[in-house]
Formats: C-alpha cells, structure tokens, sequence
C-alpha cells in the first residue's frame, strides 16, 4: 500500500525529502499534496515534483482528506501547532527537528498523538542511515570493547542564515543542530545523560551561535560535544571504547566511516529527480520507509526514533539552553 505524503512548507527541506521520495517505489510512497501560506509557492513547488494537489494555506491541506501522512519541513516555532492540527484532522505526522521548542511541548504533543491513536516522529534521520546500523551492530558485538567516551564536532559558517539568527524563528544552533550531536550520543550510551555542562557564545538577538557540551553519563561515560555556525568543522562523530574506536564521517548524514580496523565502509545514495540542497539529502530516504514500515503495522512510534528519544534529546537542549541564558516566548509561557 502506497503512503500518501502531504508537505507542508514550500523550502529547502522540503525539496529535498521531495526528492528522496522520488528516489522509492511509487507503489510505497505518494506525493499526494503540498501547502505553503503562499499559493504560488505550493504550485510552483507541486509542479518541480509532480505532485497533483496544491494549497495556499496549511488548514486546506489538513481538510484534504486523500493525505495518510503530513512532513512538516516548517519554521522551529511553527512544529507545536502545525503537530496538533494534523493531528487533530486524523493525519499522522512525520515533524523535522526540533520536534518542538522545548519539553513541555514535545511531551504535550506526543501525548497528544497517542490519544489519537495516531504515530508521530521527529525527524532524526541520522539514525536511519545504514551506517548508524552498522555502527550499532558493532557496539553490539563489542568490537569497540565498553564504549567510554564519544566526541562530536558539528559545524558550518552559517551564522547570518536568518532560521538560525533570529530568536522569532526559533534560531539557535542547540534546537537547529545540536539535536544530532545529542543524538548521536544517545545512540550510543542508551540512557538519558545524569549531568550536563554548557557553556555558549550569543548573537546579539540573544540565540546561541556556539555552545560546547559534556553529556556524563553512568559509569564514568561521557560525550563532548561543540556545534556552531561561526565555521566549518570536522564534523565527525567518534566511538571510542577500550578496543578501539568508529569514527562516522559527516555523522549528521553518514554514507561513510572508519571501523575499528581502519577500514571505510560506505553505502553508496541513489539520486533522486533533482539535486538536493542539502548534503546527503537523499537519505531521507531511510526514514520515510521507517515511518511506512510502522504505520503499516499499526504503530504509534518507530523504535529507532522513539517518543522517548525525543523527550530526551528535548530535556537536554533545555538544560543546554538554561546554562547559557538562551530563552524563547514559548519557555516563558510555562511560568505563567
């Protein structure tokens, strides 16, 4: 049975999980409609990636009742409410990260879905790649020995990109793209961090630009983390336990890394009908054929990328924020 996709945002992100599912088989995955709050761009959009129904308002596409699944590739602070209107319109939801701007929506939201019996995910789609398999596997077998320590290095000169410069969009470097460096040390220590140290560097909006991070975890483990969007970085993740280590290369979106016995494995991407502007975009791929496989056996979450990994990694970017004197409109509502 094919999913049928509706995409909700007209942008860069947007494009790209467009052409990834250009990149499986029609009779799995539908581009069915698409919204944006201009309808020029939703036409324009449903033209480039032959997709029969175009809305100029997100409410339309909520009422379009020949939609199974909606992508939210919106704004951070759009996630919340655009969630909960899908959801309340009987869609489940496939929402790009941050899957909210703090806990207290995230958890609001994923309760939500579960008393709609209906299955939502943030989009960690590092975690899907066959690299992050791959890795586990060996973790597993315990080629890396105890994995004690894992190190994260995430960054690209970005700084005066508008989404993550402005505190009105929900910008940031710890909600746009620290979620991958904490998730990657989820991935590997399995549990929730019981400390976390930050410290950051702000714009002059007030959002973080550069933040440095130590997740301690039991047993001594820890994971150092830096992101920023002041330059570009290695922008690899390292696996080090007491046999050696895995290092996964572009560990957002991984087609290579270096094993345990110095060795590169790679997993070639197929290319869609268009270039993405992303890097690697084509692997979303892997987590839109997740996300069927789940709703086809009737799930609420995929255990990959689980309710509860979200509720984390939420907690620690909160934590993180907190530390370094980063706060949103939507964390000032709670206190109210």
């Amino acid at each position: 049975m094919a999913l049928r996709w509706g995409i909700v945002s007209a942008g860069n992100i947007s494009h790209d999980f467009a052409v990834a599912l250009s990149t499986l088989p029609t009779t799995d995955h539908k581009l069915a409609a698409v919204a944006a709050r201009q309808k020029e761009r939703a036409e324009e959009f449903a033209k480039l990636h032959e997709i029969p129904n175009a809305f100029g308002s997100y409410k339309e596409l909520a009422e379009f009742a020949h939609v199974d699944i909606i992508y939210i590739g919106a704004l951070n602070r759009q996630h919340f409410e655009l969630s909960l209107l899908y959801l309340d319109h009987g869609k489940h939801v496939l929402c790009e990260k941050p899957l909210c701007m703090n806990f207290e929506q995230s958890k609001r939201l994923t309760d939500h879905a579960k008393n709609k019996q209906l299955f939502i995910m943030e989009g960690i789609w590092s975690r899907f790649f066959p690299a992050y398999h791959y890795l586990q596997k060996q973790i597993k077998k315990g080629a890396l020995g105890e994995l004690k320590e894992i190190e994260v290095a995430f960054g690209n000169k970005i700084s005066d990109t508008e989404r993550l410069a402005k505190k009105g969009l929900g910008g940031g470097v710890t909600l746009d793209m620290g979620v991958y460096a904490i998730q990657a040390s989820q991935w590997g220590f399995k549990e929730a961090p019981q400390k976390v140290i930050a410290k950051g560097e702000l714009n002059e909006d007030g959002v973080d630009k550069h933040i440095e991070v130590e997740l301690q975890y039991s047993g001594g483990r820890v994971s150092k983390i830096v992101v920023t969007s002041k330059e570009k970085l290695a922008n690899k993740a390292f696996f080090k336990g007491t046999k050696g280590q895995i290092t996964l290369l572009d560990f957002w979106c991984p087609t290579q890394l270096i094993d345990v016995d110095g060795q590169i494995r790679e997993w070639p991407l197929p290319k869609g009908k268009h270039p993405t502007k992303y890097t690697n975009s084509e692997g979303l791929r892997f987590e839109a054929e997740a996300v069927r496989q789940s709703i086809l056996k009737g799930g609420l979450e995929n255990d990959i990328a689980t309710h509860n990994d979200s509720l984390i990694i939420a907690k620690v970017q909160d934590e993180i924020r907190r530390q370094i004197g980063v706060v949103f409109p939507e964390d000032e509502q709670l206190n109210k």
